[in-house]
């Protein structure tokens, strides 16, 4: 759970300073979401009415935007909005943590750095991803034509904890690579040697930190599928923004963590006037 706290500690403090990275994607990957499949199966789910068909069960769980040609243009903008704030925000944060200096001098030469291992890592986890929904989309789909209703809840509830375990365990294994990328400027195949072995030692930690931030975007967003388009894309603006830092400020904490660096931001022994 340390991990977990750095990273929401590093965003309390800072939150003025990587607080613009991250609305810009936000408000794309909100957009990109299917409203009325959502509203769909959260009705349906405690109505008692778990049944949709496969293509409405993955619109619902799909991120890239298959609710609508225009769903699927922001999810195209949210896509390349993510990569290019994520390499501008993880340049700006491994500046203050390695150096102290909280200041955007100079993360553009980090940006350029970063910004294809960004796509890389990114491209990676949204196949990962879509995966995941398909497959728990189809399995969704078979459970629900199973006559006892009973049976569909138990079934479906086990089914889709079973496969998000699966899909957090496999998105650890890639977590530390950017990072480590960022800090030792090794090639693509030594940095995820390095960073997997790194992130060996903190596996359980980082996936008690995903189910947690998952699970709070899952519920709000479930809870705000009953309530009117418009106020369900402002929360999803709101929850998308928590995720983002989360999940990338959580990169660098825990990073220089595992991997035993100093962190100026903590010890300023740069000093900032």
């Amino acid at each position: 759970m340390k991990h977990l706290f750095e990273s929401w500690k590093y965003i309390g403090k800072n939150i003025w300073f990587v607080l613009p990275f991250a609305v810009i994607p936000a408000v794309f990957l909100a957009l990109s979401l299917d409203y009325s499949a959502i509203s769909m199966l959260a009705r349906g789910f405690f109505t008692g009415a778990p049944r949709l068909t496969f293509w409405e069960y993955f619109r619902t769980w799909s991120i890239v935007g298959m609710g609508s040609w225009l769903n699927g243009i922001y999810s195209v903008f949210a896509f390349v909005c993510t990569v290019v704030f994520a390499a501008l925000m993880l340049s700006f944060v491994e500046k203050h943590m390695r150096i102290g200096k909280r200041t955007l001098s100079g993360i553009m030469g980090g940006f350029l750095d970063n910004l294809l291992s960004a796509a890389v890592i990114g491209l990676v986890y949204t196949l990962l991803y879509e995966l995941w929904a398909l497959i728990l989309s189809a399995l969704l789909f078979l459970i629900s034509n199973i006559p006892s209703r009973a049976f569909v809840y138990l079934l479906g509830i086990a089914v889709f904890l079973l496969l998000t375990y699966a899909l957090l365990y496999i998105a650890t294994v890639f977590y530390l690579w950017l990072p480590c990328r960022q800090m030792t400027g090794f090639g693509f195949y030594n940095a995820f040697l390095y960073s997997y072995r790194l992130m060996l030692g903190i596996r359980w930690e980082l996936i008690l930190g995903f189910l947690i931030s998952l699970s709070a975007a899952f519920l709000v967003l479930t809870g705000v599928a009953f309530l009117p388009e418009f106020v369900f894309r402002i929360v999803g603006v709101i929850v998308f923004v928590a995720l983002f830092l989360s999940f990338c400020i959580r990169m660098e904490t825990a990073y220089f963590r595992t991997d035993k660096l100093d962190r100026e931001d903590i010890l300023k022994s740069y000093k900032e006037y």
